[in-house]
């Protein structure tokens, strides 16, 4: 059996076809430009394929996930220009006629490490997924079903303490200044520091700034929602990075709940070079296809 993965990002679209076993069998990566020219790449490629059966699309949104709604299947008031009002879901099944399972990107991330989880041997009863990357956001998984049915959760929107020593940073989010994204996003480092992330070193103090934001937000996960696993994944998140952020969160928490060790309650995906979406999907794909 023949499955179809396209993880949409504001910066590139990720398409895979892979089988029952969440095992890839081809991708390709291309830049998201506009609507037309690159849903249009996407059926081009699983054209390729004429055994495909099912496809699910993890997209960057705001997305409108509501069957009832009008606009179920669109992208709807999305930062991203010339993206807004975009009918994603509708443009794939008139080109291929297959079925589409339609999420957020982090959703798409969390459903994959959750099935990942069962894989390892790691069976997990709920988790959340949080990206770091040009944006903020994060999906939540609990006993096999995504939380959200006005909407999708908007996480990496959340308001928090400023940290004493960045207060007069005033973040880049266009909505909210400094909530979760406008203050740990990539491009933060360019707004603080003049530079790309990539080149700022561990020891530099605007990581333990960031740490401390990324920390509260796990604690509000945790307070809210107590999962099995939060998982922080994208190109900003690495090892060293949230051992940074365990320290943070064990002085906030100040031992108030038991998480059990933090190495395997804050950690990084299972999947490895970001492919938790593609792998949520294809097992999504397989989901909807069996419903």
């Amino acid at each position: 059996m023949l499955l179809g993965s396209i993880e949409g990002g504001g910066t590139k679209f990720v398409c895979a076809v892979g089988n029952e076993d969440y095992q890839i069998q081809d991708m390709t990566v291309f830049p998201t430009t506009t609507p037309a020219e690159t849903l249009q790449k996407a059926i081009d490629y699983f054209k390729k394929f004429p055994e495909l059966q099912s496809l699910s699309v993890a997209s960057f949104g705001p997305i409108e996930i509501r069957r009832n709604s009008p606009q179920y299947g669109y992208i709807t008031d999305t930062p991203k220009k010339g993206w807004s009002n975009t009918d994603v879901v509708g443009k794939l099944q008139q080109a291929l006629n297959i079925p589409v399972f339609w999420t957020t990107d982090v959703n798409g991330s969390a459903y994959g490490e959750y099935v990942l989880s069962t894989l390892f041997n790691q069976r997990l009863d709920s988790l959340v997924y949080y990206t770091i990357g040009t944006g903020v956001g994060a999906g939540a998984v609990v006993d096999g079903k995504f939380i959200g049915t006005m909407g999708h959760p908007e996480m990496g929107h959340i308001r928090l303490k400023r940290h004493p020593d960045d207060l007069d940073f005033k973040g880049i989010c266009p909505f909210h200044g400094d909530c979760l994204e406008g203050l740990v996003a990539g491009p933060t480092f360019d707004a603080r520091l003049g530079k790309s992330g990539r080149v700022v070193p561990l020891t530099d103090h605007v990581w333990d700034i960031m740490a401390y934001y990324v920390a509260q937000a796990a604690l509000n996960t945790t307070l809210m929602m107590r999962p099995d696993k939060i998982i922080f994944g994208g190109g900003v998140t690495s090892e060293e990075f949230l051992k940074k952020v365990r320290r943070e969160f064990a002085k906030l928490m100040n031992g108030y709940v038991d998480c059990g060790p933090l190495e395997d309650y804050i950690t990084m995906p299972l999947a490895k070079n970001n492919s938790s979406a593609t792998i949520g999907n294809f097992a999504l794909a397989l989901k909807n296809l069996e419903s």
